[in-house]
């Protein structure tokens, strides 16, 4: 029968292919209908849609009544308030920049201080959603690094926990705040570069990681795997990272959790030398090296709690002009199928090579 999706409900069963107007198929025949779904076909504009008379739980259909024709929305992103998770934030990347210093002096690093400053974040975590893969828009380019060792542990406790970690997520998170503490061993000036490195002081840097696993060997309340992922966090599963080259399964599973946050961070971030990129750019990139550089499953896994949280989300396009996200296709989730705001025009981003998405508007 043919209805129209107000008076769909969870449990339809889809009998024929939706097309949208780039002939993409929209919902695929046989689909059970899911919330998401209706909403899908709500920003599309779609009149009717072919479904069968019985449910999926086997129970007969009967299609709900049309009162009104009133337009549909756009799905607003649902964000919890953040004030207090912002003042918490700031307070970190302030209380990490003077511990920092501490350690630039020679102090030893204090893990009840550091766990004491990261548990309110940490709290924080299984209730925020979108605003954790924005926290490159607050990281300000003169204090770049601080906010990056905040970031990737709030990033990596998140990822970890998504994982299935139900405990050990904390424990990730700790070990990508401290992954780069032996940078305080090195030239306090590379920090302050406003240019890149040479390949001299990269290969200095490069033994940020050992010196960083020195600071924090001979903490008793830190665990072994802790201390390997900060060892660890910049080998990649090809072999190609540093500092002695481990490939695949003698990389431990947090180094390769808070190699995709630190990443991901990074490249998204404002940085003295280099422009922010766009999230989406970012992770069409690093899906690119997705068997070469990370583990796959668990960058999918990245990916797919941002996009979790995309559809709905007002975007702005190369183009300069605004849209909603209103289709992700799990494939090709750095494409997904927007509709421009000003004139309704639906954009197949995988079709339009040329034009993607420059930055998440929240305000």
């Amino acid at each position: 029968m043919k209805v129209h999706p107000q008076q769909l409900i969870p449990g339809c069963i889809i009998t024929k292919q939706v097309l949208g107007k780039t002939r993409h198929p929209i919902i695929e025949m046989n689909t059970v209908v899911k919330e998401k779904h209706i909403q899908v076909l709500r920003h599309f504009n779609i009149d009717s849609v072919e479904v069968s008379d019985k449910l999926i739980t086997g129970g007969h259909f009967t299609p709900k009544k049309i009162t009104t024709a009133t337009p549909y929305p756009p799905q607003q992103v649902q964000r919890k308030s953040s004030a207090s998770f912002d003042t918490l934030y700031h307070n970190a990347v302030s209380a990490y920049k003077v511990m920092f210093k501490k350690w630039q002096g020679g102090s030893q690093i204090e893990i009840e201080q550091v766990r004491k400053m990261m548990m309110p974040l940490f709290d924080y975590v299984k209730d925020i959603s979108l605003d954790l893969f924005l926290l490159h828009k607050v990281a300000s380019k003169e204090d770049y690094f601080y906010h990056h060792g905040v970031s990737i542990a709030l990033l990596s406790a998140y990822l970890a926990k998504k994982i299935g970690y139900e405990k050990e997520w904390i424990q990730v998170g700790i070990a990508a705040l401290l992954a780069d503490s032996g940078m305080a061993k090195l030239n306090e000036n590379w920090l302050l570069k406003e240019s890149r490195l040479t390949i001299a002081e990269y290969e200095e840097i490069k033994k940020h990681p050992t010196l960083s696993y020195r600071m924090v060997e001979d903490i008793p309340s830190m665990t072994q795997d802790m201390k390997l992922a900060i060892l660890q966090h910049h080998e990649r599963m090809d072999g190609s990272g540093y500092p002695i080259g481990a490939k695949e399964d003698k990389i431990h599973p947090f180094a390769k959790i808070i190699a995709v946050s630190d990443t991901y961070h990074a490249m998204t971030s404002e940085r003295v030398y280099r422009r922010k990129q766009s999230p989406f750019k970012v992770m069409e990139e690093m899906l690119k090296m997705k068997y070469q550089k990370y583990d796959y499953p668990i960058l999918q896994k990245f990916i797919d709690t941002l996009m979790n949280y995309t559809i709905g989300t007002r975007v702005m396009l190369s183009t300069g002009k605004e849209a909603y996200i209103i289709f992700v296709d799990c494939n090709i989730p750095t494409r997904p199928i927007v509709r421009v705001i000003d004139n309704d025009e639906i954009i197949n981003l995988d079709e339009k090579r040329a034009v993607f998405i420059e930055s998440i508007i929240t305000d």
